[in-house]
Parts: C-alpha cells; structure tokens; sequence
C-alpha cells in the first residue's frame, strides 16, 4: 500500500507468456523463479498498483501449471501485499478466458479487462494528490472495435483511435491519466520472438493517438524502449524468449506520477534462473570452455566461423554447456554464377555447379585441390553404380 506523503507510483510490467516453450523446453520454472523475484519487490517497493500490458499468457489456451503460476503470483500481490493489479489481454491471451469472473474479482482489487466491454471504463485510483484514471485499452481487432463501439474503424490504428476517444468522454479534462495498450508503435523495434498483430504493416499505430494521456504502459514488443516520446513506454518481456534478445536489459517500470502529472521511470532489472547467449567464434576457441562473463548453464546458441564442418558439434559442446540449444553457421553471401532462377544448371558439369555450392556455403572459392578431390568422389560414386547395374 501507498506510503504517507509520496506521490502515487505503480509497476509496468507485460509479456510474461507464461506457458512459453523456448527451443523444445518449458521455461514455467524460469518464469516462476522471476516471478518470484518480482512479487518481492511489489512488497518492497510498496506501489500502489501493478499493471500488466498484455500477453500475459504465451498461447489462447495455456498449460495447466502457467494457469497455476498465475494464480499463485497474483493471488500473493493481493492477499499478502494487498496491492490492486490491473491486466488487459494481450494478441497472445483468449480475451474470454483471461477476462472470467472479472466483475467479481474486482471487488477484491484484480481488475482484468479481458475483451473490449461496449463501454469503456477507467479504473481510479486515488492518491493524495486525488484521482488517477487508469484507461484499460484490452488488444482487439478492428472488427470488433466496430461492433462494439459502433465506429467505422477498419485498421488498428483507427481501432485503437476510437478506444481512446471513447474512454476520453468518461474523464475530466485535467485529470492525470494513464493508458494501458497492447500495440505497435510505428518506429519501435521488433524482436524475432513476437507474433505479428497482423499482416503487412496495418497494425501500426501512431504514438500521437496517447498524447491525452500522462503515461502509457505498453505491451507487445520485447524491448524496453520508449516509443514516441519518454512517457510512452514498453516495459518489454520479463524473460528473454529468443537469441535475438540476448543483449536486451530486461526488467519492470517502476512509474512515479506527480501532482501534475509528471511522471518518473526506474527500469529495474530482475536476475533470471539463466540468461539467454550467443557465442560466436571458432569450434577449438569456444571448445576452451565457458569466458568469466559467461555462466555454462546459461541458454546458449553458438556461431560457428569454420570453413570445414564440424562433426557433432553440438554434441562435442554439450559437455561444456549443458543447456546449448543451437549450433549455426553463418550463410555468406552468395557468390559465383550460377545464382537465381534464371540459372540453366543443365549447361554446367557436376564440379561447377559443387564449386558454387561451396562458394554460398562457406564465402571461399574452391580451391584446385578441392576440385580434384571432389572429381575423384565423384567418379568413386559413379563406378560403384556401374557396378550394380552389372
């Protein structure tokens, strides 16, 4: 609960894709170690509130025991730190599923605003200060922004235009506002891990539509970034859930909003079960095992820079690193003349059309010795088949 004399402050947080498989493995018990750490900091920090942007599930219909961690994490945040949650779905979540018995819960303190209600509701809370109108802006398609709010939206960005104004109408004018949005704002940077709100680019949304607003608590995108301006945020996801994030500080907004509505933002970091790395480098260096910076139980990926292949590298590293997931090499750029699908393969002999296979697969020509030694295999093979159709 609110301390005596400070101003209202309340956690941002989203994309904690609780159920999330990453490279054949569940990561429940890595989310319920983060998870864990968080819930102590909400009884350290003392915040007036949680608000979580989306996604707080990685599928519309989640594991058993990601349903089980949720209820024990949220059911801690209310019962023994008696803080009130505020949750809007995410593209990952099932709206229906995530939004039962939401009247009921928030008398208890748990707002869940699962699909678009036909009428907008903010969430006030109070300070000393007086009101702060939280505005829950749940992820829906333009189809049912439609039919819900009887608009004539037929993009996101238009969808989401109609959600604010609709809530807007419910608000004094000079009152402090905060808005909740599961979106993607035009210019943000992407993660390979998130899932497309739809195709092409008509799921972007201006970051001008939350002017109106003192703070936006953002959800879908990975990174924690500002998006359009310092007090439009992602808080990006708690985990790092692809190779693509490894060099991403992750971590929580801790959001403090002022008497006029200035707000202050403290990313804070959270310590996970294991990081997520890359290594990059020859088979014999990254063989010498693990760097000071580098913990051998961390979720790995290696890039291999030998020309020559390696023989199950991944099981000669495994001993090494325990949890290396993913053994690469890096694809060069294409080289030779025999690329594109204008290429006749038919006028080239089989040691041509191999040179420009080894020159796209590893960036070097072959060499004289290489050419004859393929020659020779090839002429090896081509023996062994005369000799079976004797």
């Amino acid at each position: 609960m609110q301390q005596e004399g400070i101003n209202m402050r309340f956690i941002h947080t989203s994309d904690w894709h609780l159920g999330r498989i990453f490279h054949g493995l569940h990561l429940t018990a890595d989310q319920a170690y983060i998870l864990d750490q968080f819930v102590d900091f909400v009884g350290d920090a003392k915040p007036d509130a949680v608000v979580i942007a989306g996604d707080i599930y990685d599928r519309a219909v989640p594991p058993t025991e990601a349903v089980e961690l949720l209820d024990d994490v949220l059911s801690k945040i209310l019962m023994d730190h008696q803080t009130p949650i505020i949750i809007i779905a995410g593209n990952h979540d099932s709206p229906e599923r995530l939004g039962f018995g939401n009247k009921l819960l928030a008398r208890q303190g748990l707002h869940v605003v699962g699909s678009l209600p036909s009428q907008l509701e903010p969430i006030v809370l109070t300070d000393r200060f007086g009101p702060v109108y939280f505005v829950p802006l749940t992820y829906a398609e333009p189809a049912l922004v439609r039919e819900r709010l009887q608009t004539t939206a037929v993009d996101h960005e238009q969808a989401l235009q109609a959600m604010v104004t609709h809530s807007l109408n419910k608000i004094p004018g000079q009152a402090r506002k905060v808005a909740i949005a599961h979106a993607f704002i035009a210019g943000s940077l992407e993660s390979e891990s998130e899932r497309p709100l739809s195709v092409g680019g008509s799921s972007m949304v201006n970051a001008g539509i939350f002017k109106p607003f003192h703070y936006t608590a953002l959800g879908h995108l990975h990174n924690s970034q500002q998006a359009g301006g310092s007090n439009i945020r992602y808080s990006g996801s708690l985990l790092k859930y692809s190779f693509a994030e490894a060099t991403q500080r992750k971590g929580i907004n801790l959001v403090e909003i002022d008497e006029q509505g200035q707000v202050k933002v403290d990313l804070v970091s959270l310590t996970p079960r294991r990081d997520v790395r890359c290594l990059d480098g020859y088979f014999k260096d990254i063989m010498k095992g693990p760097q000071p910076d580098c913990c051998a139980d961390d979720y790995i990926m290696v890039t291999l820079r030998d020309v020559e292949p390696i023989l199950d590298a991944r099981a000669q590293l495994q001993p090494l690193y325990p949890n290396i997931l993913q053994v690469d090499k890096p694809y060069p750029t294409n080289r030779g003349n025999l690329q594109g699908p204008a290429a006749d393969h038919r006028r080239f002999s089989e040691t041509e059309l191999f040179g420009a296979f080894f020159a796209q697969m590893t960036g070097q020509e072959l060499s004289p010795v290489q050419a004859e030694q393929f020659a020779a295999v090839l002429e090896e093979l081509y023996r062994e088949q005369r000799e079976v159709k004797l």
